[in-house]
């Protein structure tokens, strides 16, 4: 473990998500601005404190983003963190809860270009696999996409030592549904709502971008 990661806490406005947010926020703008449209609306799952999303919306100035997280305790963070990026392609955040579907938008609101969530599979249950595929057949244009940053294990395996150690660090903080999980069981949920896997980016850290869209 690096000397100065804090310890691991999923919290949105925990140092360690600040952390990890910083440590990843630029390869992930790389692979963001060779996938997203120069125009267009963009959905945040999971915003949390809004480091990703306000970081991201100055170098797409003509996509709309829109922020949402199951916790309206981080909304004013966003908010803070919008105001400070000058960042006036950045809505108001929004509740959205992949396990709670009464929460999600009605489609007839408005449909989004890419849907995109960060650094979430690993501490949170794998039935959000199935929330994420659900929205984004609800709410995808249909040339729309989602993508997943995170580190995934692949047929059941470790794609290297590092995330084999840190999936084990994960679980020993005693939370039976966090873990690494499987591309291929998120392939399987996509499936269900007529989504498929069309890319898997590698990132550094050993970490993926997963584009799903429509099959």
């Amino acid at each position: 473990m690096s000397d100065d990661r804090p310890n691991i806490d999923p919290h949105p406005l925990s140092a360690y998500v600040a952390w990890a947010g910083n440590r990843n926020k630029e390869a992930i703008l790389k692979a963001f601005e060779e996938l997203f449209p120069t125009k267009g609306d963009a959905l945040e799952v999971a915003t949390g404190a809004g480091l990703h999303i306000n970081y991201f919306a100055p170098y797409f100035p003509n996509v709309r983003f829109q922020p949402s997280d199951y916790d309206q305790g981080v909304f004013e963070a966003i908010k803070r963190k919008r105001v400070e990026g000058d960042n006036n392609n950045v809505a108001d955040p929004v509740l959205i809860d992949l396990t709670a579907p009464a929460t999600w938008p009605d489609a007839d609101e408005r449909l989004y270009d890419v849907i995109f969530v960060i650094n979430i599979f690993h501490v949170a249950s794998v039935s959000i696999a199935d929330g994420i595929a659900a929205l984004g057949a609800r709410l995808l244009k249909p040339s729309g996409f989602i993508a997943i940053y995170g580190p995934f294990k692949l047929d059941g395996k470790y794609t290297t030592p590092s995330n084999e150690a840190f999936d084990g660090e994960i679980r020993a903080a005693g939370m039976p549904e966090w873990g690494l999980k499987d591309v291929r069981d998120l392939e399987r949920e996509a499936r269900k709502h007529g989504l498929a896997l069309k890319r898997q980016l590698d990132l550094p850290a050993s970490n993926f971008i997963l584009l799903f869209a429509r099959s």
